[in-house]
């Protein structure tokens, strides 16, 4: 199976290629729509700032694949950075449009909770994924559900239905795994995230492969 990796010059390329090659696939790393449209399945990486990684998929013209991804239902996962340019906008460093895959809207961590308590900005380190529902590409929840998180912002005002999975950090309800339709998007580094994040790669994967993964 073949899985294509969105280069337009923001992202973690080599730690997601080397991911997905342990798992058995053939990976394409590529800018250009037809060969990444040629692809079983396509997925957005992205380290970064949001403004910079929206004028690149411009610039690059990668900005219009979304819509052909959309039309065919090919499966697309967005990582981190990735995840986040799926939605309509983002407040980092002003206001930017999104894909406008998903509705909501991308903003800071306050860096207070509800009390006045601190909590660290940006969310580093290991939260465990607490899962709404089981979305139609996984078999059964992991047993190990620690993941790796990196990141200053986070989905809000989304709508509830497309919610897979969150963790809790500060007092925030942080959204981990979100889909709508073919498309899904992972906040944290599944790379990164040890068992828990291979086996969540190699269950979408393994929908993939067997066609189940859009419905």
């Amino acid at each position: 199976m073949k899985i294509g990796v969105i280069d337009y010059g923001m992202g973690n390329l080599f730690s997601v290629e080397q991911a997905i090659k342990r798992l058995g696939c053939e990976v394409v790393i590529s800018a250009e729509q037809k060969s990444l449209l040629q692809c079983d399945a396509l997925i957005l990486p992205g380290v970064g700032a949001f403004q910079d990684a929206m004028k690149k998929l411009q610039e690059t013209g990668l900005e219009s694949l979304f819509k052909e991804v959309i039309a065919s239902k090919k499966p697309l996962l967005g990582i981190c950075l990735g995840m986040q340019l799926l939605f309509q906008e983002s407040e980092e460093n002003g206001l930017w449009q999104g894909l406008g895959i998903f509705k909501g809207r991308i903003k800071q961590f306050s860096g207070k909770d509800s009390m006045g308590n601190s909590y660290r900005v940006p969310h580093m380190g290991w939260n465990d994924l607490q899962f709404t529902k089981l979305p139609n590409w996984l078999e059964q929840l992991p047993n190990e559900r620690y993941v790796y998180f990196v990141h200053s912002y986070f989905a809000t005002e989304m709508d509830a239905e497309n919610l897979i999975a969150y963790a809790e950090y500060g007092d925030v309800k942080v959204p981990g795994i979100v889909q709508k339709g073919n498309v899904t998007g992972m906040q944290f580094h599944p790379e990164k995230s040890g068992e828990c994040g291979v086996y969540l790669l190699q269950q979408w994967i393994h929908a993939v492969a067997k066609g189940v993964a859009v419905s």
